[in-house]
């Protein structure tokens, strides 16, 4: 049953207490807005009950924005649109997209095998599962498919890769792990956060689920926090979004039209994070104090083959170094950048650095950080949009500092 009722609030014969809880419409005619609409209002209005009862039951409508909102829509579909999947559902945090996936697809006695270089949250949360539903666990470096292959169980649920490691910069070569688990009927999940849809798209090399913070390089101006999960297939994704919503996580309106607002320039930002984090590692592999430098597109890095056949339009901005003074040199370094900031996050306009063993990757003890990659003296870079020449003038100074302990 439909109602041709006039859902405008007439203004004659109403008070003005009435008035102020019912202020006009104005409806967009002749033109179209340039910029994506906020929709801020979290519950929408239906002109029959048998509406509203059946977009409580289809979704073909938008309800309530914990299931659906216009302008989280439209983020959700834009970066569906840029990672080439079905859909996309969007998130409060990163962390909201990981554990729909993680809490989605496992279950008590399930096993999931994982890149043994993960984001410390994901770490944690895996450890977690592994503690409380007895969720199996097996690590493996992310290049060798036999590995892979070797580590399948009957009871395995998911396959859990970061496309660039954070914050190793390990590149997992996804073509390859990926071909195995799909040929054992186990779905793939990649966190490509560190590339952006931008350097690698990673459905089209057969991972079914994609993870982003889209905090970092997506909103790129550290104003918003938020995840995005785009997924392959259609039934799958059907699977996701009823979990999703069950959990809640959902993103806030004016979080999705403020990461909408910094997609536009992902592609300029994504250029001058890559060319500058390229220049960087460079002179920092031949610094002193340096010990040594990992980013994908240098030549030495022990994914390089992978990268460049992954990675073919930029390896990111990201670049892992260790200093020679161990980790007193990596914290008195962090401390002394005066243009960069210390940060635990990535992906912004501006240069951030961070010491893993005391920040991001704190949960884990010594030995999971020697297993991970991660050594006293890592520092993560995040290279910013800054003049390059500047952010050298800052790193060679506070390398400086670094040395003189």
């Amino acid at each position: 049953m439909s109602s041709d009722r006039d859902h405008s609030t007439p203004s004659e014969g109403l008070r003005p207490e009435t008035l102020a809880v019912h202020p006009p419409r104005v409806e967009v005619t002749g033109s179209v807005p340039l910029g994506v609409p906020l929709h801020q209002g979290h519950v929408f209005g239906f002109e029959s009950a048998d509406a509203l009862a059946d977009s409580m039951h289809s979704g073909d409508s938008f309800l309530y924005s914990r299931m659906g909102n216009p302008t989280v829509r439209t983020l959700e579909d834009a970066v569906a649109r840029l990672e080439g999947a079905a859909g996309a559902l969007s998130f409060a945090s990163g962390m909201g997209a990981i554990n729909t996936v993680l809490l989605g697809l496992l279950h008590g006695g399930g096993h999931v095998i994982a890149q043994r270089c993960l984001y410390g949250g994901t770490y944690a949360m895996l450890t977690d599962l592994a503690a409380r539903w007895g969720v199996e666990v097996s690590y493996v470096s992310g290049t060798d498919p036999e590995e892979v292959a070797a580590a399948l169980r009957p009871t395995t649920r998911l396959l859990y890769l970061e496309t660039i490691a954070n914050p190793t910069t390990r590149v997992a070569d996804i073509p390859a792990l990926a071909a195995v688990a799909r040929a054992a009927g186990v779905p793939v999940a990649v966190d490509n956060t560190f590339a952006s849809p931008l350097l690698c798209r990673p459905l089209s090399l057969g991972a079914d689920l994609v993870v982003h913070s889209a905090t970092k390089y997506l909103a790129g101006h550290a104003d918003v926090l938020g995840g995005v999960l785009a997924v392959g297939d259609p039934e799958l994704l059907g699977r996701m979004r009823h979990f999703a919503v069950e959990l809640g996580a959902s993103t806030d309106p004016f979080a999705a039209w403020l990461t909408l607002r910094g997609m536009q320039t992902l592609s300029l930002r994504m250029d001058r994070h890559c060319a500058s984090a390229a220049t960087l590692a460079a002179r920092l592999a031949d610094h002193p104090a340096v010990a040594a430098v990992r980013y994908p597109g240098q030549a030495g890095h022990p994914d390089r083959a992978i990268a460049e056949r992954l990675l073919p339009d930029g390896a990111g901005g990201v670049i892992s170094l260790d200093l020679a003074g161990g980790r007193d040199a990596g914290r008195a370094f962090v401390e002394a950048v005066r243009l960069a900031s210390l940060s635990v996050s990535l992906g912004d306009v501006k240069t951030l650095v961070m010491h893993p063993a005391s920040t991001s990757h704190r949960q884990l003890d010594a030995a999971a950080l020697e297993a991970a990659g991660i050594g006293p003296g890592t520092v993560r870079l995040s290279v910013g949009i800054e003049h390059v020449e500047d952010l050298w003038a800052d790193l060679d100074q506070a390398l400086g500092k670094a040395a003189a302990l």
